[in-house]
């Protein structure tokens, strides 16, 4: 009978990572755990991730071992797989770090992920159609065998893609949460506007038109948000009597 534990476990590892709907999200935190299911999945020494805002300087990054982790990604301020791929929005195929390419390439990353065992690294983009989001960076111990194309270069970027979907959608969830505050609080001063309207017509016994026009020149007068007059009035803590300069009743 064919063992689907792995596979189970893949698919646990995808909803988790695509399930970002949430108010108290952390990406920080989100990045560290999708990092040790990266480690977890592709038998890493660790990984890493780093996460931009629309096409900004990376914001923040998460890591898994965490020092271990944050430390290869810090280092690359001065060139290194995870940098050079948010500068390119393209991967970093697997490299051998004992080879002089590398050693010359990224000088600095390379003698520190040496002292740390590393001895193989890649890096793969996040990306959300256009948009680059961030960029995974898995680091693999000196005896590791370099990574297969169809098996763990391919799991790596299903990762990397569901991490992209679940950025994109926080994003996108955020935008819409704040969109929605904004048109329930417009809605909401348009309400209360249109009540002390009807207030000040009925005392004052005169059209709707004049009495907004009325709490206008008030607002402009004495330089507040119409919101602030209306509430006001409604409550009663605004004497209408001061609303009636430069108004004059219809006869």
């Amino acid at each position: 009978m064919r063992d689907h534990t792995s596979e189970l476990r893949l698919a646990e590892v995808l909803v988790e990572t695509t399930n970002t709907l949430d108010d108290d999200f952390d990406p920080e935190l989100y990045l560290n755990r999708v990092a040790g299911h990266c480690v977890e999945l592709l038998d890493a020494s660790a990984a890493g991730l780093i996460f931009q805002a629309d096409g900004a300087p990376a914001v923040t990054a998460g890591g898994h071992p965490r020092d271990l982790a944050l430390g290869l990604l810090g280092v690359q301020q001065s060139g290194g797989p995870c940098v050079e791929s948010l500068g390119t929005g393209l991967p970093v195929e697997p490299v051998r770090l004992t080879a002089g390419e590398p050693r010359a390439r990224w000088p600095e990353f390379t003698a520190l992920a040496l002292r740390q065992g590393i001895g193989v690294t890649y890096t793969i983009p996040l990306r959300q159609r256009e948009t680059l989001l961030g960029a995974l960076n898995v680091f693999l111990p000196e005896a590791a065998k370099m990574p297969r194309p169809d098996q763990e270069l391919r799991l790596a970027r299903a990762i990397a893609d569901a991490a992209a979907v679940g950025l994109h959608n926080h994003r996108a969830y955020t935008e819409y949460r704040t969109l929605a505050t904004q048109l329930q609080g417009a809605l909401t001063s348009r309400v209360r506007i249109e009540q002390a309207k009807g207030v000040l017509a009925e005392r004052w016994h005169t059209g709707v038109d004049e009495a907004f026009e009325a709490l206008r020149r008030y607002a402009r007068r004495e330089r507040l948000v119409m919101d602030l007059v209306a509430t006001e009035l409604i409550k009663g803590t605004l004497d209408d009597a001061v609303l009636r300069d430069g108004w004059s009743e219809p006869s």
